[in-house]
C-alpha cells in the first residue's frame, strides 16, 4: 500500500502578519485595496502591499485560481524591495512569500517554487533566533517545505532535517498554544514517513503517539479532526502488519470510519478515506474470515475509484487498492477472471507511475506477483518470463542501502527458481542462490522476514545438490531450513512449510548415506507438516504424496509391511486431490502404481498387479514424446508387464515389455547418465525373452499357451 497520500495543507499562521480585512465582495476588496493604500512613494506603500498580497494568497486558498497567488508572490516580490534586510517586519514578509510559493509549488508542481520557498524559509529563520517569540512559525514552514521535497525526491536529510525542526517548533508550542496540535500532527507524519524508509520501529511507536497526541486537541467539530483521525488510523495499520495485533487492525478500522463520515460525498479527500477503509477490512477479513468485511472492501474500492476518473492525480492509488481486492478474491475463490482483472488494473496503475514515481516499486511487485499467480495456475511461460523482467526492473530502482531491496531480491530469485525448474537451465538456479544470499544478508535476526530467506535459500541449495550432487550444498540446506523452522514456532503461519522443506533435505541425506536416522526424522517432520495442512489446505496433497514416498523408502529397508500399507493409503488420497488437470496429477499418478507393483511382489495379490499396469498406462499417455520423465513410465510399465507375465504367463505382455524396454533406451543415447540402467533392463527383458523363446522351440507344436505364437523379429 501506498504512503498516506492526505496531505496535511499549512496554513498561514496569524500571528505573523499585519492584521487585514477581506471584503466579502472579492472585486470590491481588491479595489478598496489599491485605491486605499497602493501608490509609488506612500509612506505605508510596503503595508498596503502586504495586505494585499496576503487578501489575494486568503483568496486563492478559497478558490484555488491560480492567478491570485501568482499576483500574491509578485506584489510580495516588490515589497521586499521596500524592506531591505535589518527591516523589523522582513522576516514576516519572507515567511509569507514561502508560504505563497510552497502553495503555488502544491497547485502547479513547479520544484522551483519549492526550492525557492525552502530558500527563503532559511533566510527567515536567520532574523528569529533562539528566544525570538516567533521562531516556531518560520521552523514549522520550513520543515513541512522540507517534507515536501523529502516526497518530491526521497532525499534522507530533508526528511531527517524536516523531522528535527517540527521537533523544535513543538518545544515552542507547549500545552495551551493553538498551533500546537499543528506541530505534533507533522511530527507524527514525519517520524511515519522515517519508519516507512528506515524500518526504526521506535519511530512508529513514536508517530502513533505525536499521532494521539494531536487528535486530543483536535475534537468533535474541529477543522482538522478528519486528518488526524485519518493518519493515526494509517499508523495503526502499520504496526497491524507488523505486529499482527488485532486490536491495532479495529482501532485504525474504526477512526478510518470516522474520517469518512467527516468526508462527504464531494470532500476531495473522500476517496482516500474510501481507499483506507477497504484496505483495513481486506486485512481483518485475512485474519478474522469475516465474509462482510470482504464484500464491503470490494464496494468501498470501486466506490474509490469512481471517484478516481482518468486525468485524477491519484487514480493510480485506487487502481492498485482495486487490483488488490481482485487479488484476494482470486486466492479465496480461485476464479481466474478475477487474477486476470487485477493484472490488467495493475498494468493501468503502473503506467501512471513511470520511472522516478515514489510508488512504482509497488506497482511493479504486484504486477509481477500476479503474473507469477497466473503462471503457477495456468503454466504460460510468457507470464513467467514478464514477472522476472518486471522484478529486474524493480531491483534497478532499489540500490544497495534502499530500505525495499530485500524485498526485489527475494521476488527476483524466487521467479527464477521457478524459470529453472520448468527449463532446468543451472544459471537461473545459481543466479537465484546468489540473490536469496544477498536477501539474508540484509534480513539479520530479528528481522520478520528472515525465516522467508532463510527457507528459500535452502531450498535452492537442496535443488541445486539434486542437479549437481555437491554434498555442501545439501548440508547447508539443513542447516539453514532447521534456523528458518526455529523462527516458525508452533502457531507460526508457515511452519507447515519449513516443516516440510527440512523433511524433504533430511529425505535427500537418507539417499546419499543411507542413515536411517534421517529417514525417520522426515517421515515425523512431515506427519506434523500434515497435521497441520488440514482437508481443504492447497499444499495437503503435497505432504501426503511425500510422506508416502519416505514410508515406501523406510518399507525398502526394513521390511515393515504397515509403512507400505500407509504409503498406497497415502499415496491413493494425494491422487484424489490431485484430479487431471491439476499440475501434479502425473506424479501421483506414476507413484501409486510403484506402490501397488511392490505390494504385489510382497503379496502376490494379481489385482494390484493389474491396477498398476493401468495406472502406468494412464501416466505414458500424460508423458508424449520429448517429456522429460516418459523413460520412467516406459519402464515401469516394462516391469509390471514383466511381472504379469511371470505369473500369467501371455507371451504379449513380455513382448510388449521388451518393446517398452527398447524404447527407453532409445531415450538414453550414449553418453546419457541413465544409459546403464536401461541397458540393465532391456538385458534382463531379453534374457526373459530369450528363454522363453528356447522354451517354445523345445515344445515344438506343443499347445501351452506358453509355447503358441511367433515372436517379432524385432525381438530376436
Amino acid at each position: 500500500m501506498n504512503s498516506p497520500d492526505y496531505v496535511f495543507r499549512k496554513r498561514a499562521v496569524s500571528e505573523c502578519f499585519h492584521p487585514g480585512h477581506i471584503d466579502q465582495d472579492i472585486d470590491l476588496s481588491r479595489k478598496r485595496a489599491v485605491s486605499e493604500h497602493v501608490y509609488p512613494g506612500h509612506i505605508g506603500q510596503d503595508v498596503a502591499l502586504t495586505n494585499l498580497a496576503r487578501a489575494l494568497h486568503d483568496i486563492f486558498q478559497q478558490h484555488g485560481k491560480v492567478d491570485d497567488v501568482d499576483n500574491a508572490i509578485a506584489l510580495l516580490r516588490v515589497t521586499l524591495e521596500l524592506r531591505p534586510s535589518g527591516h523589523p517586519d522582513r522576516s514576516s514578509l519572507l515567511d509569507l512569500l514561502a508560504v505563497c510559493l510552497s502553495d503555488r509549488y502544491h497547485s502547479q508542481g513547479v520544484v522551483a517554487d519549492l526550492e525557492e520557498a525552502i530558500t527563503l524559509g532559511r533566510a527567515t529563520l536567520e532574523p528569529r533566533p533562539p528566544g525570538h517569540p516567533d521562531r516556531d512559525i518560520p521552523l514549522y514552514h520550513l520543515a513541512c517545505d522540507l517534507w515536501e521535497r523529502f516526497q518530491k525526491q526521497t532525499v534522507k536529510h530533508d526528511l531527517d532535517e524536516a523531522t528535527e525542526l517540527h521537533r523544535a517548533a513543538l518545544e515552542l508550542r507547549p500545552s495551551g498554544h493553538p498551533d500546537r496540535s499543528s506541530s505534533l500532527h507533522s511530527l507524527a507524519l514525519c517520524l511515519l514517513n522515517r519508519y516507512d524508509n528506515q524500518g526504526v520501529v521506535a519511530y512508529l511507536e513514536e508517530a502513533i503517539t505525536f499521532g494521539r497526541a494531536a487528535l486530543e486537541l483536535r475534537p468533535p467539530g474541529h477543522p482538522y479532526r478528519a486528518v488526524s483521525l485519518y493518519n493515526v488510523a494509517c499508523a495503526l495499520w502499520k504496526r497491524f502488519r507488523l505486529h499482527a495485533v488485532v486490536r491495532d487492525l479495529d482501532e485504525a478500522t474504526e477512526l478510518h470510519r470516522a474520517a469518512l463520515e467527516l468526508h462527504p460525498s464531494g470532500n476531495p479527500e473522500r476517496c482516500s478515506s474510501l481507499d483506507w477503509l477497504a484496505l483495513c477490512l481486506l486485512d481483518r477479513h485475512d485474519n478474522q474470515g469475516g465474509a462482510a468485511d470482504f464484500e464491503e472492501a470490494v464496494t468501498l474500492g470501486r466506490a474509490a475509484l469512481a471517484l478516481r476518473p482518468l486525468g485524477h492525480p491519484h487514480r493510480a492509488v485506487s487502481l492498485h487498492n482495486v487490483a488488490l481486492v481482485f487479488w484476494k478474491r482470486f486466492w479465496l475463490y480461485a476464479v481466474t477472471h478475477d487474477l486476470d482483472e487485477a493484472i490488467e488494473l495493475h498494468r493501468a496503475a503502473l503506467a501512471l507511475r513511470p520511472p522516478g514515481h515514489p510508488d512504482q516499486f509497488s506497482s511493479l511487485h504486484s504486477l509481477a506477483l500476479c503474473l507469477l499467480n497466473r503462471y503457477d495456475n495456468q503454466r504460460v511461460v510468457a507470464d513467467l518470463e514478464e514477472t522476472i523482467a518486471l522484478g529486474r526492473a524493480a531491483l534497478e530502482r532499489h540500490p544497495r542501502g534502499h530500505p525495499h531491496r530485500a524485498v526485489s531480491l527475494h521476488n527476483v530469485a524466487c521467479a527464477l527458481w521457478k524459470r529453472f525448474r520448468l527449463h532446468a537451465v543451472m544459471h537461473d538456479l545459481d543466479e537465484a542462490i546468489e540473490l536469496h544470499r544477498a536477501a539474508l544478508e540484509l534480513r539479520p535476526s530479528g528481522h520478520p522476514d528472515r525465516s522467508s530467506s532463510l527457507d528459500w535459500l535452502a531450498g535452492c541449495l537442496s535443488d541445486r545438490h539434486d542437479n549437481q550432487g555437491v554434498v555442501t550444498d545439501l548440508e547447508e540446506a539443513i542447516t539453514l531450513g532447521r534456523a528458518a523452522l526455529e523462527l516458525r514456532p508452533p502457531g507460526h503461519p508457515y511452519r507447515a512449510v519449513s516443516l516440510h522443506n527440512v523433511a524433504r533435505a533430511l529425505w535427500e541425506r537418507f539417499r546419499l548415506h543411507a542413515v536411517m536416522h534421517d529417514l525417520d526424522k522426515a517421515i515425523e517432520l512431515h506427519r506434523v507438516a500434515l497435521a497441520l495442512r488440514p482437508s481443504g489446505h492447497p499444499d495437503r496433497s503435497s505432504s501426503l504424496h511425500l510422506l508416502a514416498h519416505c514410508l515406501l523408502n523406510r518399507y525398502e529397508n526394513q521390511g515393515v509391511i504397515v509403512d507400505l500399507e500407509e504409503a498406497i493409503t497415502l499415496g491413493r488420497a494425494a491422487l484424489e486431490l490431485r484430479p487431471p488437470g491439476h499440475p501434479d496429477h502425473g506424479i501421483s499418478l506414476y507413484s501409486l502404481p510403484c506402490d501397488l507393483w511392490m505390494r504385489f511382489q510382497k503379496q502376490a495379490v494379481i489385482h494390484d498387479l493389474g491396477e498398476a499396469i493401468e495406472l502406468h498406462r494412464t501416466v505414458l499417455e500424460l508423458r508424449p514424446s520429448g517429456q522429460p520423465d516418459r523413460s520412467s513410465s516406459l519402464h515401469s510399465l516394462a516391469l509390471c508387464l514383466s511381472s504379469r507375465y511371470d505369473t500369467q504367463g501371455l507371451v504379449t505382455d513380455l513382448e510388449e515389455a521388451v518393446m517398452l524396454g527398447h524404447a527407453a533406451l532409445e531415450l538414453h543415447p550414449p553418453g546419457h547418465p541413465h544409459r546403464g540402467a536401461s541397458l540393465r533392463v532391456l538385458a534382463y527383458l531379453m534374457k526373459k525373452f530369450q528363454k522363453q523363446s528356447d522354451a517354445r522351440v523345445g515344445c515344438g507344436k506343443a499347445s501351452s499357451p506358453s509355447c503358441t505364437g511367433t515372436p517379432s523379429d524385432k525381438f530376436r
